[in-house]
């Protein structure tokens, strides 16, 4: 049984995802949580130009909702969300089907038995389904360049299923605009001397024409960000 009054904000940072978000938020409300355990859907519209905000509007079902003016990218818009969410746990939700909030129980386990602070979904440690090969072979090197640089012995650095207790994320001075959101916080946790603690999860990659955004210029920026924050905060 977890502590009474216990709630975990769910942020998910989105962008024209107008195919899949009312998928995504039916997934989230459904998915089963531990005892006792209440949760906050937290969505942030990061300058849409399809019809996301208006399907975030006319959703309800208890979700809260803001939206920016304009695109700035993953990283500002989970800086901006958590500046809003109010639950003593945080697990960042993509906005698309690849990831299956079925995995929240797993997720915040080792923090709610009090073994973690983070936690990481790791994929190659679950079901990886439909991955292409150069962006496996990415993933890799960025898991490797975790274990060299930070001694976190993790196989997926780039999951997008990371759980934190808040109060430890927010006590981090985040600076990222796209999606070095994941190396800026593996280092930042790392240099504060926070274990990683991985679980299985299942994944289902999609593809650019489905609306996959990350781009191999990603891919150059995460593993500067991994470098730089290795020397300076």
């Amino acid at each position: 049984m977890s502590p009474p009054g216990l709630s975990i904000s769910i942020l998910i940072p989105v962008y024209n995802e107008a195919p899949y978000i009312e998928s995504v938020l039916d997934a989230v409300r459904a998915a089963a949580l531990p005892p006792g355990v209440e949760r906050e859907i937290v969505c942030i519209n990061d300058g849409s130009s399809d019809d996301t905000r208006a399907i975030l509007d006319r959703y309800g079902h208890g979700i809260v909702v803001h939206h920016l003016p304009e695109n700035g990218g993953k990283g500002v818009a989970i800086r901006f969300g958590l500046q809003r969410v109010t639950g003593s746990i945080v697990i960042i939700q993509d906005a698309d089907l690849e990831y299956d909030p079925s995995d929240y129980a797993a997720l915040l386990a080792p923090i709610l038995e009090g073994g973690a602070t983070v936690v990481y979904g790791s994929r190659f440690r679950g079901e990886c389904q439909g991955m292409r090969w150069p962006n496996r072979l990415v993933n890799l090197l960025l898991a490797w360049l975790v274990r060299l640089l930070y001694r976190q012995p993790i196989t997926d650095e780039a999951t997008c299923y990371k759980a934190f207790r808040a109060d430890v994320l927010r006590d981090l001075p985040l600076r990222c605009e796209r999606f070095e959101f994941c190396p800026e916080v593996t280092a930042k946790i790392s240099r504060r001397g926070h274990r990683i603690v991985e679980v299985p999860i299942r994944y289902r990659a999609r593809t650019s024409n489905q609306g996959k955004k990350i781009r191999w210029t990603d891919a150059v920026v995460a593993v500067w960000t991994l470098l730089k924050y290795r020397v300076r905060e």
